[in-house]
């Protein structure tokens, strides 16, 4: 899924910046492209879910 995204990058400028942030961000942190689109998935993931336990609670 993630390499026909970066496929797709060739045809949405926005997109390709996006990956573009997202490998020199793996690279600053010593990680592989693949491991840090986990960690920006999974971080997005926990805050969703974060706010919607909120959302019930209140």
């Amino acid at each position: 899924m993630v390499d026909d995204l970066v496929d797709f990058a060739q045809y949405d400028p926005e997109l390709a910046d996006g990956i573009k942030w997202l490998d020199e961000q793996a690279r600053r942190k010593g990680i592989s492209f693949y491991d840090m689109v986990f960690e920006v998935l999974y971080k997005h993931d926990v805050n969703s879910r974060a706010k919607q336990w909120l959302n019930s609670r209140n």
